[in-house]
């Protein structure tokens, strides 16, 4: 198990002195380079991943496959038919087997992806991670595999630590879940569904639905692998998803840029006046972090796609906004650190699953913006954000990077804010520190 250290040092948030130019190359896409990975495991034939995303949840990904067999072969430079150059990796697919040890982190991905996948492998797989990750919502993926046919030791807590007594196969069907809290519950079931014995048909029961781009996210890339996957937006029932059995082909993945984590230099572009350019932001894709240039634009910028990326430029005046983060929940630290600079107040809904994320992400904004003289209050699905003047202070994170990331967008405005434990942005955002000063120094990241 990964423990967390007790005591993190203090990191003086840089004051933006003037506004921000420049272009920032940002990192590969968390979310599809831990879907390309696990499809790329189940595969009939080895397969790459190109321009991966080296973090820590990457990294607790490709360790864990490995440790069922996988080879994962890691190059520092590849060439593919689309000229994509940069790191690389060769996934060969093997028989999966154990007896394994699998450490989760606190990554979700990890945690929810993978016990699926371990009932393919033949032996006891035991997942633990990060004491976080025991509080965060499993029941429903531990109960769902149940249902279709694995075995599952978790001593009645429905939660991690848990062992799969992996049989080498699992015979799927049809399951019943309640994906309210996460969408990565039905992602976690189609991504090995292709490799059960009748499939998968999984049924959401509950009422609301978040992240819904993460699931077709994870239906294209099932499609683009060869997997036949009906849904509801292609004319199948409401809330329900099937993945046919089939082999899945080992494919050559390109992988995007990671929208989500754009958030910050984009917002300091807002916040500064200035221009930050995103090179290589795709003209389609399935990310939720796309959305910023809806939701940033209604917040005081301009946006355009051209040839050298995203070019995104701040008005020098950032407007409140009243917004449905439900699809893009992941950007609410982000939004509610930049409406707490706002000329007027915000409302931020549909997020209320974030308060079983990495930490409370609701609580935790309040708790971290308010210290620092704002006012913002907590709703039952969300926030409301009133402006006002700020003063330094510390900004916990709480061990979760998308706080870490808040804080240093607060800090660009507000003289003195210092925050705790910014390493933990490495879970998603390698040198992210680095990156911040480069952009802010005018030389790009």
């Amino acid at each position: 198990m990964t423990e967390t250290p007790a005591l993190h040092a203090l990191w003086p948030a840089p004051l933006a002195d003037g506004t921000v130019h420049a272009t920032v190359t940002v990192p590969g896409s968390k979310s599809v380079t831990n879907r390309a990975l696990v499809l790329a495991a189940l595969a009939a034939e080895p397969g790459w991943v190109r321009r991966p995303l080296r973090s820590r949840d990457s990294q607790l990904m490709s360790d864990a496959l490995r440790a069922l067999g996988v080879g994962i072969e890691e190059t520092a430079s590849s060439s593919s038919g689309d000229g994509a150059g940069g790191e690389a990796w060769r996934v060969i697919p093997a028989a999966l087997h154990g007896p394994a040890t699998i450490d989760v982190g606190n990554a979700g991905t990890v945690m929810r992806f993978l016990p699926p996948v371990a009932t393919l492998a033949a032996g006891d797989i035991r997942f633990d991670g990060d004491p976080r990750s025991y509080e965060r919502p499993l029941g429903q993926v531990i109960s769902a595999l149940r249902t279709l046919g694995a075995r599952i030791d978790d001593d009645g807590r429905g939660a991690l630590p848990l062992t799969v007594q992996g049989g080498g196969a699992l015979e799927g069907g049809v399951v019943e879940i309640d994906a309210s809290n996460s969408s990565q519950f039905v992602s976690a079931l189609l991504l090995s569904g292709p490799r059960f014995n009748q499939g998968v048909e999984v049924r959401h029961t509950g009422t609301t639905l978040p992240s819904m781009p993460h699931i077709r996210m994870t239906v294209e890339m099932l499609r683009a692998a060869g997997a036949q996957v009906d849904t509801p937006e292609a004319g199948g029932e409401p809330n329900v998803w099937r993945v046919a059995p089939s082999a899945l082909l080992g494919r050559d993945v390109v992988v995007e840029p990671d929208l989500s984590n754009a958030q910050p230099f984009l917002a300091a572009a807002l916040i500064t006046g200035g221009t930050v350019t995103i090179p290589d932001w795709p003209r389609r894709t399935t990310q939720p972090g796309d959305e910023l240039r809806r939701i940033f634009t209604e917040m005081g910028g301009s946006c355009e796609l051209t040839d050298a990326g995203l070019v995104f430029t701040g008005s020098g005046k950032i407007h409140g906004i009243d917004v449905d983060l439900g699809e893009v929940g992941e950007l609410t630290p982000g939004i509610a650190a930049v409406a707490a600079l706002a000329d007027s107040p915000s409302t931020l809904r549909g997020v209320a699953h974030l308060r079983l994320h990495e930490t409370d992400r609701l609580a935790a904004l309040t708790a971290e913006i308010n210290g620092l003289g704002g006012e913002v209050t907590e709703t039952a699905d969300g926030l409301h954000i009133r402006p006002r003047p700020l003063h330094g202070g510390v900004f916990h994170t709480y061990d979760d990077h998308r706080m870490a990331t808040a804080g240093a967008v607060i800090g660009l405005a507000v003289e003195g804010v210092q925050i705790e434990n910014v390493a933990t942005t490495a879970k998603t955002l390698p040198d992210f520190p680095k990156m911040w000063a480069r952009m802010l120094s005018g030389a790009g990241a």
